[in-house]
């Protein structure tokens, strides 16, 4: 409890310990099947930035019975099965309450060696830092609530929160990777400033590297901002030094709370682009290397 990593971890023998987390939010689209392939997703993320491998997991519902038909629930809870399915985890029971607020997520339990545990500040100087999810979900969410975004953007920002980290997970397993975080509501800032605090060492990200929604960049440009990017930026810009040449809806999204965000994992540099290749070959077209870990001080420098 003393540090805040994705998840926690009981060492059980020698070579087994478990990882424990959960995660629950509230609807980001109307489409139930797909906030229960989102929630599920998210809720797994938390392991496989641990360097785990999910094994169970327990359904926790909160559902307006009064207000809302229950095909709407046997929807979500279908969305998070099959996404459990995929990710070859056995459902084997959860909790509802009856609640005015729709919430839904998963408590999952993973497995994973003690020496393989991949904290957050473990970062070492030298090393590349790769992202895997594209940025920009949170501004694109809102304006999806707003009636601004395509049909067609709205498919693929979904087909992106749905996606499972497990692939990204099974690629930088036979790589040197140092510490992993995934990338969720306190935007890329917030959690790439957990990983540095404390570390000892600094990252440098070349902003013409990220990837991002084009659309988010525009919908930024246009000030449709959530809320929670003031937030998180009210809590890191301390830590940030971002350059006068950043394009400042760039900026915004760097601070973009994102859902079901991509992992941010920092290898060793001589197999940086091996990694890279390797995310590829898996289908995760979107992977970048977006930076490099410094020496310190405890700080993140944009360029």
């Amino acid at each position: 409890m003393g540090e805040p990593d994705d998840a926690g971890v009981y060492q059980i023998s020698e070579d087994l310990a478990l990882i424990q987390t959960l995660d629950f939010f509230t609807p980001i689209v109307d489409d139930p099947y797909a906030f229960g392939q989102i929630a599920a997703a998210n809720s797994l993320s938390d392991v496989y930035a641990m360097g785990g491998v999910p094994k169970t997991a327990m359904n926790i519902v909160c559902f307006p019975l009064e207000q809302m038909d229950i095909s709407v629930l046997r929807e979500i809870l279908r969305g998070g099965l099959d996404k459990m399915i995929e990710a070859e985890v056995a459902l084997v029971g959860g909790h509802s309450v009856e609640d005015k607020e729709l919430k839904y997520g998963l408590s999952v339990t993973g497995f994973i060696h003690p020496k393989k545990v991949l904290t957050k500040r473990d970062i070492k100087p030298g090393s590349m830092l790769i992202l895997t999810k594209p940025l920009g979900t949170g501004i694109i969410n809102t304006a999806i609530k707003a009636g601004l975004a395509s049909e067609e953007l709205s498919q693929k920002v979904i087909h992106v929160m749905a996606q499972l980290n497990r692939y990204a997970g099974e690629a930088m397993a036979d790589f040197p990777v140092n510490a992993c975080t995934d990338i969720t509501g306190f935007g890329l800032a917030g959690h790439l400033a957990e990983m540095v605090s404390g570390s000892g060492a600094g990252m440098r990200i070349d902003s013409k590297s990220l990837p991002v929604f084009t659309e988010a960049l525009e919908f930024a440009t246009m000030g449709l901002i959530p809320a929670g990017a003031y937030k998180n930026r009210k809590f890191r810009e301390s830590m940030l030094h971002i350059s006068s040449d950043v394009f400042l809806a760039l900026a915004d999204i760097l601070f973009d709370p994102q859902t079901s965000g991509g992992l941010a994992i920092s290898v060793d540099k001589s197999h940086a682009e091996q990694l890279l290749n390797s995310l590829h070959k898996k289908g995760i077209e979107w992977a970048r290397i977006i930076g490099e870990i410094t020496t310190g001080p405890e700080r993140i420098w944009v360029q």
